[in-house]
């Protein structure tokens, strides 16, 4: 029996798998369904395996240094993309009417997002066309593509408004492409058709007790040996700077000038910016342990790796607080609301959270309005206490 284990296949982790007495495969952490196996003789194969309708399918794409991992990944995803929607991956796709929305979406992927997209926002798209789009739409001619097919899609997820107006999104993106590929009429995109479903942000804003609570909280597991030092870093950073998650797992030494009071994001979500730090944030880096070798601030267990899954602590965290419904990516939202509260615009407010529009920004106009009734209501108290018997 083959032993089923998850990481990242790259060239150089497959290199360095080691043969057994028996096969073993190795999925891929990132893309579901694709693998290599390693025979006991050495040899390792890459393959995929999925589930359409006409039930669960294995296929061996290549051999490890014959073909790149990054090469294999690519086609594995395509041939798990049309065993998907049905196809015989064997088989000449389409059937003479132009491509099918699953050779659209095998396309998308590969020339578009996975050239265009960050990783994760890859992972999203593949995870929407793969569960959604594709077992209703994947064997059309995307020309065929109707409002009623659209309709359809949007309807039958009405369950779940966010997951529904997501894979329509996706498709309009897919078929707009389609259009600037002249694979369909220009102007065709039956995807402006559907009104999206209301939906109701989750959003979550600390208040001062509540801030005081998780930072009691910090203290407390840290010093109890419950909280690596390198997580209790993280999340008082979340807190003291409204950065993305990303953002400060993937900060590097060499990107922090504590003599500026400033450290630089390389790659965040809309490019590369500096951050001002504040003298709390500043001291909170200065006491952060540099280990040898390492490059990464928010260092990992492993040596010279960084600390990539932080939830399992922030949980722990919570839990502590008594906060159990607070995210951690509500730390960013009450990083604006606090700014909003003591006076900062939302145009400034914007720059200390990276937003590249207004219009991102603009999601925290309502606290703004709040802000405004509290400074009026006390002004006309004062004034109140003049006029009034």
């Amino acid at each position: 029996m083959a032993r089923l284990e998850r990481r990242s296949l790259s060239n150089r982790v497959v290199d360095g798998l080691r043969a057994g007495d028996k096969e073993e495969i190795y999925w891929d952490r990132d893309v579901r369904g694709f693998g290599v196996r390693v025979y006991p003789n050495g040899a390792k194969t890459y393959l995929v395996q999925g589930r359409g309708p006409r039930g669960s399918k294995r296929i061996t794409i290549g051999r490890h240094g014959t073909i790149p991992a990054d090469e294999a990944r690519r086609r594995g995803a395509a041939l798990l993309i049309r065993i998907k929607a049905g196809e015989e991956p064997g088989a000449e796709p389409g059937d003479g009417k132009g491509p099918t929305v699953a050779e659209l979406a095998e396309r998308y992927l590969r020339e578009h997002v996975e050239v265009r997209c960050k990783p994760l926002t890859v992972k999203g798209y593949r995870q929407i066309i793969v569960a959604h789009i594709l077992p209703a739409l994947g064997k059309l001619p995307v020309a065929a593509v109707g409002r009623e097919h659209v309709a359809e899609l949007h309807y039958r997820l009405r369950k779940t408004p966010v997951a529904a107006n997501d894979t329509v999104g996706a498709l309009s993106r897919m078929l707009n492409r389609a259009d600037a590929w002249g694979l369909v009429p220009a102007g065709s995109n039956p995807c402006r058709f559907v009104t999206p479903y209301r939906t109701r942000r989750l959003e979550r804003f600390l208040t001062e007790e509540e801030f005081g609570r998780l930072g009691h909280a910090l203290d407390e597991l840290e010093t109890g040996g419950r909280l690596p030092v390198h997580a209790a870093a993280a999340i008082r950073l979340l807190m003291l700077t409204g950065c993305r998650r990303g953002e400060v797992l993937t900060l590097r030494w060499e990107d922090v000038a504590l003599e500026r009071n400033e450290i630089r994001l390389r790659d965040s979500k809309t490019g590369p910016r500096v951050v001002p730090l504040s003298p709390a944030a500043a001291r909170i880096l200065a006491g952060v342990p540099r280990l040898a070798g390492n490059p990464w601030v928010i260092a990992g267990r492993e040596p010279g790796a960084r600390l990539t899954h932080i939830a399992d602590y922030w949980y722990r965290v919570r839990e502590r607080a008594g906060l159990e419904d607070v995210r951690l990516h509500d730390l960013r939202h009450s990083f604006a609301s606090r700014a909003l509260a003591l006076g900062e615009d939302l145009s400034m407010i914007g720059k200390l959270l990276g937003h590249r529009k207004i219009q991102t920004t603009a999601r925290y106009a309502h606290l703004a309005r709040d802000s405004v009734k509290e400074s009026a209501a006390l002004v006309a108290a004062s004034i109140g206490k003049d006029i009034l018997p």
